[in-house]
């Protein structure tokens, strides 16, 4: 795995570094949340009887999911030059990277589902 990473970044001419590649997948994750959170609020809009639920929903965008992105960032931001070219982290990386996705393409449908479900009760 490390000759792998090693011979990418020769072949690419960039240095290894983790906190660029988490900034970019949160960065990348937080639109394509917030492209399908808009999506599927919008045809729950249309489709609802008027209520504010869907709207409530793009507010748990503001209040919520911007704050854990930015913490999943933090984590790695403080990692000094050597420890962000350090291809030990890998693992650690590919699996904060797919909660970040798992994240970002499945809150927007759970989150819709949670709140439809909660206008029906009412």
């Amino acid at each position: 795995m490390t000759k792998a990473l090693e011979s990418t970044q020769a072949r690419s001419g960039h240095k290894l570094d983790w906190r660029r590649k988490v900034s970019d997948h949160v960065a990348f994750g937080l639109l394509v949340y917030t492209g399908l959170h808009i999506f599927v609020t919008m045809t729950q809009l249309k489709s609802s009887s008027g209520s504010v639920l869907p709207y409530f929903a793009l507010i748990v965008l503001v209040a919520a999911i911007i704050p854990a992105c930015r913490w999943f960032e933090a984590r790695w931001s403080v990692l000094t030059d050597d420890e962000a070219a350090d291809p030990a982290l890998a693992p650690q990386f590919r699996r904060e990277v797919s909660l970040v996705w798992l994240a970002a393409l499945g809150l927007p449908v759970a989150l819709t589902f949670g709140f439809k479900a909660v206008a029906a009760l009412f």
